[in-house]
């Protein structure tokens, strides 16, 4: 009986969780093989002075952020990306959504955020991903190239 209580409690966790990652790049045109951008933030050790840095070459195109965050992710995720003719700052903020089923309530998460952006050019770009002193909480970002 704790066993059909259990599926019956997960299965529509996972149900949800896999139709919004699915519905939510059905909106845009995606390329799976033009992940630009990769990282994924769960130990202390990545950062210097608390902020994680790196350099990679991108081509001119429409991008957007994808993440993949969780309850102890950074509440705040301040991501600077500067080329030579390029700047962008956004501050995205971890946002909890509650969900009830009959018999549970439990919560999914994502950032608010400005998550596109335009590159005009190709370029040598650096990335800072800054937690905002949250080093411990993990998760995942990508960057990824639309179709044209």
């Amino acid at each position: 009986m704790n066993k059909k209580i259990v599926i019956l409690v997960v299965l529509p966790i996972i149900a949800f969780i896999g139709f919004n990652w699915i519905s939510g790049l059905s909106n845009e045109k995606v390329n799976s093989d033009e992940i630009v951008f990769h990282i994924t933030l769960a130990e202390p050790s990545l950062y210097t002075n608390g902020v994680y840095s790196d350099k990679f070459l991108i081509e001119s195109g429409t991008y957007f952020f994808r993440f993949v965050p969780n309850g102890s992710s950074p509440e705040i995720l301040s991501i600077n990306i500067i080329g030579k003719n390029f700047e962008m700052i956004e501050n995205f903020k971890l946002k909890g959504i509650a969900h009830e089923s009959e018999t549970a309530k439990y919560f999914t998460w994502e950032y608010d955020g400005n998550k596109k952006i335009v590159i005009d050019s190709s370029q040598e770009v650096s990335i800072q991903i800054n937690p905002n002193g949250n080093v411990n909480g993990s998760v995942s970002v990508d960057m990824i190239k639309m179709e044209a």
